[in-house]
């Protein structure tokens, strides 16, 4: 990757998690450590700068010693909206998207999802398992954001609608797909847990 390209990080941590009885996944604890502490440290090492994006407990999730920024508006729109957010938030040329639910992920895929990016110079480039996208698995330039900003002021939030209107090349992760575990219900968590201690 371009020594010169500036990279920053966002971690997803604003959504309702209705399946989850509106708990917030991010401090829900895995193996004994919240749940975003996986991905912060999956993160650090890859951005020069790392922010949160989360619309609850925001004083909890500064704890972690990191900005945590909330979505422009309180209606809890979606991925879209945290992307955003950072993107109006950080000073770099790309933006490193991650959810704060999948515990599995590591620094060596963020890294070769911003290499994906970099070797095409893509506007976007996603994650892909083998079977299906993961589009909040992301590496972005950040002018998009006026893109962006037209798309979710024009009331859409489907991420992947919205990928589709870009350069997008995908991060091909079909050697690795379980890295995408995420949890969604209590009963997940404890699979996921179980697996880990297998």
């Amino acid at each position: 990757m371009n020594s010169q390209t500036k990279v920053a990080g966002v971690i997803l941590a604003g959504g309702l998690a209705r399946r989850m009885n509106n708990q917030d996944k991010g401090l829900i604890p895995y193996k004994g450590q919240a749940m975003v502490t996986y991905a912060i440290a999956a993160m650090r090492p890859v951005v020069d700068q790392l922010i949160i994006n989360a619309n609850r407990n925001i004083e909890r999730y500064r704890q972690f010693g990191l900005p945590v920024v909330a979505d422009q508006t309180d209606s809890f729109d979606g991925p879209l909206a945290g992307v955003l957010t950072a993107m109006l938030q950080v000073d770099s040329d790309v933006l490193l998207v991650m959810p704060c639910d999948s515990p599995l992920v590591r620094e060596i895929h963020l890294r070769k999802l911003l290499e994906a990016r970099a070797a095409q110079d893509a506007d976007v480039a996603v994650a892909f398992d083998g079977e299906r996208l993961h589009p909040v698995f992301l590496a972005i330039k950040t002018v998009l954001r006026d893109s962006l900003q037209a798309y979710l002021a024009s009331g859409e939030r489907r991420i992947g609608s919205w990928l589709e209107q870009q350069n997008m090349v995908i991060a091909d992760f079909s050697q690795t797909p379980e890295i995408f575990s995420n949890v969604n219900t209590m009963a997940e968590l404890a699979a996921l847990e179980a697996e880990a201690d297998a």
